[in-house]
């Protein structure tokens, strides 16, 4: 029987050390995203009121963008050389967002929970530009200015709703 080769060195020019570190932070921002994803898409499902609508619609293109997002933080977790979370205990494990709560809340508290949750993401997001930098990991820093651009937007148009 043919002995098995090792698999090569993955050599990107990011250190072993930092691809790890990295890695590790993007499973953080995977499994945040996946939370405000699952949260976003409930309240699509359950909200109600005069705002029904717009707020459906609205939470409809958010859950839509985050689906969308999960993939490529993945994707840039396995370039890193590592293995993406992927079950509801990892993302819970690794998430700092809370869970969607058990009943519906009122429409205007979804604006605020998806407002936070927004917020949330995005300062994950932004805690890991020192570490992308100091490693030269450019690939990565283009992925987290481009979910920062769309968490500080979603956060502002749901803060917006809140204002009286």
């Amino acid at each position: 029987m043919a002995k098995k080769s090792a698999a090569p060195t993955l050599g990107i020019g990011i250190s072993e050390k930092d691809r790890g570190s990295i890695a590790a932070g993007l499973s953080k921002l995977l499994a945040e995203t996946y939370t405000l994803y699952l949260t976003t898409h409930n309240f699509h499902w359950n909200v109600t009121g005069p705002m029904f609508n717009s707020l459906h619609a609205m939470f409809m293109a958010q859950y839509t963008e985050l689906w969308n997002a999960v993939d490529p933080i993945a994707e840039r977790i396995r370039s890193l050389g590592h293995a993406a979370p992927g079950s509801y205990a990892q993302f819970a494990k690794l998430s700092g967002l809370p869970d969607a709560p058990a009943a519906p809340p009122k429409a205007m508290k979804m604006v605020e929970l998806l407002m936070l949750g927004h917020e949330a993401v995005a300062r994950t997001a932004r805690s890991l530009f020192p570490l992308v930098d100091k490693a030269g990991d450019e690939p990565s820093a283009d992925l987290l200015t481009q979910r920062l651009t769309v968490h500080e937007q979603a956060a502002w148009m749901l803060r917006s709703l809140l204002e009286e």
